[in-house]
């Protein structure tokens, strides 16, 4: 029991886990399953395991990547948070956090870095940018709406082009 407590706050020590994060490490260390619900009921009956205070610490830290709460909520939903806490932590996110003004900054920064780039290409490469931080695309394609991907290419880049064909 000491070995698999001592083992759990080694865990704890480094970041907050979810109760099923820090069964299945201890399972994999091979603990009985006797000891790991001693162990867990042990955290959290001395508020060491709480699956609410890491939703709100989860999505905190998400948050400032930045990822949309619909995938921090199926990052929490993998990590073995009910439903209910990820609804209310991701509600109470929610509240000071507006989706739109965050994809249109997100699609600026990425837009300034693909400078020189064909717009067609560059709008591809914004939209699945945003879809892998996990945003609608319905709300990705409202805020590149607002975009504009007419950016003119560097001096001595792309100024001629002639199109030949190439045999080999």
């Amino acid at each position: 029991m000491q070995k698999a407590k001592g083992y759990a706050f080694l865990l704890l020590k480094f970041r907050l886990r979810s109760e099923r994060e820090i069964r299945e490490r201890l399972q994999r260390k091979k603990f009985s399953a006797e000891i790991v619900q001693e162990a867990l009921s042990f955290l959290k009956e001395k508020s060491f395991l709480d699956d609410a205070l890491f939703a709100r610490e989860w999505i905190s830290s998400r948050l400032k990547r930045p990822l949309a709460l619909r995938r921090i909520g199926q990052e929490l939903e993998a990590k073995g948070i009910s439903e209910k806490i990820i609804q209310s932590q991701l509600g109470e996110a929610a509240k000071g956090y507006c989706e739109g003004a965050v994809i249109q900054q997100l699609a600026e920064e990425k837009i300034e870095k693909l400078r020189g780039i064909e717009p067609r290409k560059a709008k591809q490469r914004v939209y699945s940018y945003l879809l892998r931080r996990g945003f609608s695309p319905e709300a990705i394609i409202d805020a590149m709406n607002n975009q504009s991907f007419d950016v003119p290419r560097p001096k001595g880049r792309g100024l001629l082009r002639i199109d030949t064909e190439r045999r080999f």
